[in-house]
């Protein structure tokens, strides 16, 4: 039988280069490569994960999740030491959204957010219910 292997959120974004510049100094990602002539595309990755990040055309929007719906996130990753993370992101200089916490489903967890308001939430599972 097939298996699933990997997911990978597609974040709309007003400028490209920006934003995988930003998941590179601020969030820790790295990237190899920009497709598109302009740059359009880029995928980050880290410890396997990846981010894909697609150009929005002129005057294209895109609203974030959490507008939509209150606290709602676009992506979601779990991290095996959220407080080394959390650290980590604080140093870097990462738009902290919400603060590390534990929430009431068994999961320690903070938000940042990116350049184009996307919610990114980082946890660890805690306490499996």
């Amino acid at each position: 039988m097939s298996k699933f292997l990997a997911v990978a959120p597609v974040l709309l974004v007003r400028d490209v280069a920006a934003a995988a510049d930003y998941y590179r100094d601020q969030l820790g990602f790295s990237y190899d490569r920009l497709w598109g002539e302009p740059p359009n595309f880029c995928m980050v990755q880290r410890d396997g994960l990846t981010v894909m990040l697609g150009e929005m055309g002129s005057g294209a929007t895109a609203t974030p999740n959490w507008k939509v719906v209150d606290k709602m996130w676009d992506a979601y990753i779990w991290v095996d030491d959220v407080e080394a993370v959390y650290a980590e992101l604080q140093q870097r200089g990462a738009t902290i959204d919400y603060t590390l916490h534990m929430k009431p489903y068994g999961v320690k967890e903070f938000g940042v957010q990116d350049l184009d308001d996307h919610d990114l939430a980082f946890g660890q599972i805690m306490d499996p219910c």
